[in-house]
């Protein structure tokens, strides 16, 4: 079986003695096997599920951008509203 690339990260930050993954299976850098608890993996994977979604729905930079060139204040504030609408629909933990 193969991991995410969402469990991967979580493996190198949960286990910072981790250098790479072949599979499933995690290696220090003297090419150990080092075990990791899947669960906590998952968990942490869960967790942190919300950075991507938040990211997959944000609108793009440019617009709040445009704005500041502009000076258009209601684009800023239309910009500023809609990242806190994803925030707030898809808040830090839950997955």
């Amino acid at each position: 079986m193969s991991l995410t690339t969402q469990q991967i990260n979580a493996i190198y930050k949960l286990y910072p003695n981790v250098i790479s993954t072949i599979g499933d299976e995690a290696f220090d850098a003297s090419g150990n096997q080092v075990a990791y608890d899947k669960a906590t993996v998952q968990d942490y994977v869960d967790a942190h599920a919300y950075i991507a979604k938040r990211a997959a729905e944000y609108p793009p930079i440019t617009d709040y951008i445009d704005g500041v060139v502009k000076g258009d204040q209601a684009q800023i504030d239309k910009y500023i509203a809609d990242c806190l609408a994803v925030k707030a629909k898809y808040p830090k933990g839950v997955a």
